[in-house]
């Protein structure tokens, strides 16, 4: 067996090329410490969760939830989802209910890409990224995208992209207003929120294009309170 020093010297004598080894693109993990939250928009986690259509076309949603509240702020469906798009998501989640202190994420390339970072900038968002290597640091979005695949995605065949945002539309609504949570006091998390901020009254819950039983939630809109149906 040839020593490889050797053989490093063959190849430059022959004039060989040696191949160029591509440089490995590193995850942005800063060492950021990633403490509990302690109030409503205080840290939004996002992810992302694949399925298809029935006839085989893939479909890529983004899943924004706030760490504080649970509640699901966004589960944005399409068949594409760049940094460009996921900010675009971002902002007209601003414009309803307020500017976050931070987001967070992991080191995929739609979140370590320069659209997203410019746009964190720009507002003066904190973008923390979880350690690579360790999804249980983002282990609340986790476990909403596992709720999100058992309770929906795996209970329906999507007909088709349209099918899939008014089905996952509805979860949504199910998910904040109707769904308990042992960690918020066996409250929903839409309830949850907005006895947090101190309204007076029972929690209203927002209109939703459709429900998870197509029609279940208006329903429960006529009802002078929210019903708590199952809880986590």
């Amino acid at each position: 067996m040839d020593n490889h020093k050797r053989v490093h010297r063959v190849y430059c004598d022959m004039g060989l090329q040696l191949s160029n080894r591509k440089k490995r693109k590193t995850a942005k993990w800063r060492g950021d410490t990633l403490p509990p939250v302690s109030g409503r928009n205080e840290i939004w986690a996002m992810d992302f969760v694949h399925d298809q259509t029935a006839c085989g076309r893939t479909i890529k949603m983004l899943t924004v939830i706030d760490l504080y509240s649970r509640e699901c702020l966004a589960v944005e469906v399409d068949t594409s989802l760049s940094g460009s798009r996921v900010a675009q998501v971002l902002s007209h989640l601003i414009e309803e209910r307020g500017k976050p202190v931070a987001i967070q994420t992991d080191n995929g390339p739609e979140f370590t890409g320069k659209a997203l970072d410019q746009w964190a900038y720009r507002l003066g968002i904190k973008h923390r990224f979880i350690e690579p290597g360790k999804p249980t640091q983002n282990a609340h979005i986790d476990s909403f995208n596992s709720l999100l695949r058992t309770q929906c995605l795996n209970q329906h065949g999507f007909r088709s992209l349209e099918d899939s945002r008014e089905l996952n539309n509805s979860w949504k609504y199910e998910y904040n207003w109707m769904r308990c949570h042992r960690s918020i006091g066996r409250l929903p998390p839409g309830v949850y929120a907005q006895r947090k901020l101190e309204r007076s009254g029972p929690a209203s819950a927002p209109t939703s294009n459709g429900t998870h039983s197509r029609g279940a939630a208006a329903k429960h809109r006529e009802s002078p309170e929210i019903l708590t149906l199952q809880v986590s």
